[in-house]
């Protein structure tokens, strides 16, 4: 098929290669402009334009590049950007969404199934509307959430919605009757910086969570600290509390100790945490927030 292909993010990047890997021909691929990334702060091209020059596919950052494009299909994979009715109108057009359909419409669907301690979740081709993840499913995969990180269970989804892309594209019966959603709607609105903010009120398990969105963070001494890897703790420390015992650090929720594994102190590169804390030389025990 003649296909165009819009995406931005890593997450986009398998979609894409397993399309040109199929044998359907990419007539050009649309993803957000060139900006600033990483420690360098240097310019540098999407993820997935980057892929499509590796393809040699033909490129470009805006939506007008499709006006006089004749395609099948466009395929739309984490864009970053609304499409608008009349171009659907002129372009049918098929969303690989990460999350089971009704729930998790929207920005955050991984982030939000983990937040909720949702016990699976899964991703869902969809023909895309004007109003946002409404579209019927023409088909859709599941998987275990587990105790997965949020870039662990991103990357499982993202190339379980490419093998399904593909599979979809290759079944006319699939393509022409897809069924609409079904259950109760919910919304993963994009998350705000508090969000990964841990509180000593939360519960174990909430905060658990949290970190495996892979951006928490509490204040020690008027200082971030970063947790990227935390488990269940075996050594107790009271709520809003953290402490050291036989070189566990432990940070107490409101229901349980968790002890910290991995952190990165503001400044400062990540080290285990009985390496922060043996360096900043605190009191046995003191507050966090």
């Amino acid at each position: 098929m003649r296909l165009a292909f819009l995406g931005t993010p890593p997450a986009a990047v398998p979609a894409l290669d397993a399309l040109v890997e199929a044998g359907h021909e990419v007539v050009v691929v649309i993803s957000q402009p060139d900006r600033r990334r990483g420690r360098g702060n240097e310019v540098s091209a999407s993820p997935v334009k980057a892929a499509a020059l590796g393809h040699g596919l033909a490129v470009a950052d805006g939506l007008s590049a499709l006006e006089d494009v004749e395609v099948d299909y466009g395929i739309v994979v984490a864009y970053g950007e609304i499409v608008p009715a009349a171009l659907l109108e002129r372009i049918p057009m098929l969303n690989v969404h990460f999350s089971l359909l009704p729930r998790w419409r929207g920005a955050a669907p991984v982030e939000r199934a983990i937040l909720a301690g949702d016990a699976e979740t899964g991703v869902g081709i969809i023909s895309l509307e004007a109003t946002l993840d409404t579209g019927p499913l023409h088909a859709e995969a599941r998987t275990a959430v587990d105790d997965k990180t949020a870039s662990e269970l991103t990357a499982e989804l993202a190339a379980m919605g490419a093998r399904l892309l593909v599979d979809v594209l290759a079944d006319p019966e699939s393509l022409a009757h897809p069924r609409p959603q079904t259950g109760e709607t919910t919304y993963a609105a994009k998350l705000s910086p508090e969000v990964f903010h841990l509180s000593p009120t939360m519960s174990l398990e909430e905060a658990l969570r949290v970190v495996r969105l892979e951006r928490a963070f509490v204040m020690v001494v008027g200082r971030r600290l970063r947790i990227l890897r935390a488990q269940r703790g075996a050594v107790d420390a009271a709520p809003g509390r953290v402490g050291a015992s036989a070189g566990v650090v432990a940070m107490g929720m409101a229901d349980g100790a968790m002890e910290l594994v991995h952190v990165q102190p503001e400044g400062s590169r990540s080290m285990t945490a009985a390496s922060w804390w043996a360096g900043v030389r605190l009191p046995d025990h003191i507050d966090w927030e």
